[in-house]
């Protein structure tokens, strides 16, 4: 075989290697080196409007919330094109159920608008996420790393000692979460948890931005976790 040809296939099967993930359970990103992630959707707020003082306030208290933590966190911005599909869904389906010629005539004219704005504009949306991590300590002598304290790692036993195992470390990453939530709340940045389906979403776009104007496959929890 071909030397170029033999390295695409070596590519092609290891691609999957330098996916992190394992699974999503329970809205907790588990990594395939045994550590958890928790992602905090968080509100934006616009500094540039704010008034000297309130800028100098917020930075110092963000400073206080950085400074408070024990443990490291992971700020992330994603920046990606406004779809405007579900919207012109709505609009497609008033529509459709309008009687009146005129009523029609005008949403339909406003359905192009929006279309042809949209596009001309390029509007790209920006979402802010906390990555909230923690992973177990290890021994020092210990082999096997911290994955091998873990439930979904370990030799087969007990299923309810292995999913009692499994909900301490999602309590001691949730007081993690409370910790990063009341640190931001002080500097007036709200966050909520994704759940499992928004996990999987965002991870399925981060590892295939080809695809962001697609809809997401219903196999994608297997294809981030493989």
């Amino acid at each position: 075989m071909p030397p170029r040809l033999q390295n695409l296939r070596a590519s092609k099967k290891s691609t999957q290697e330098f996916v992190p993930v394992k699974e999503v359970r329970d809205g907790v990103v588990l990594l395939k080196d045994g550590g958890m992630r928790a992602v905090l959707l968080a509100s934006s707020l616009n500094f540039a409007l704010k008034s000297e003082d309130e800028q100098t306030a917020f930075i110092v208290q963000f400073q206080n919330f950085l400074n408070s933590l024990d443990f490291s966190v992971q700020i992330f911005v994603q920046s990606r094109m406004l779809d405007i599909r579900p919207y012109v869904a709505t609009l497609e389906a008033a529509y459709k159920e309008q009687l009146d010629d005129l009523m029609r005539i005008q949403i339909r004219e406003y359905i192009e608008f929006i279309k042809s704005f949209t596009e001309a504009a390029n509007i790209m949306t920006k979402n802010f996420f906390v990555v909230v991590p923690y992973s177990t300590a290890v021994a020092p002598g210990v082999k096997g790393g911290a994955s091998s304290f873990l439930p979904w790692t370990r030799k087969p036993g007990s299923a309810e000692e292995a999913n009692k195992t499994f909900q301490e470390q999602v309590s001691q990453l949730e007081q993690r979460i409370s910790i990063v939530q009341q640190g931001l709340i002080r500097t007036g940045v709200r966050t909520v948890q994704l759940g499992t389906e928004e996990a999987i979403e965002l991870l399925y776009k981060m590892f295939n931005p080809g695809e962001e104007g697609k809809p997401m496959p219903l196999n994608a929890e297997a294809a981030t976790a493989q």
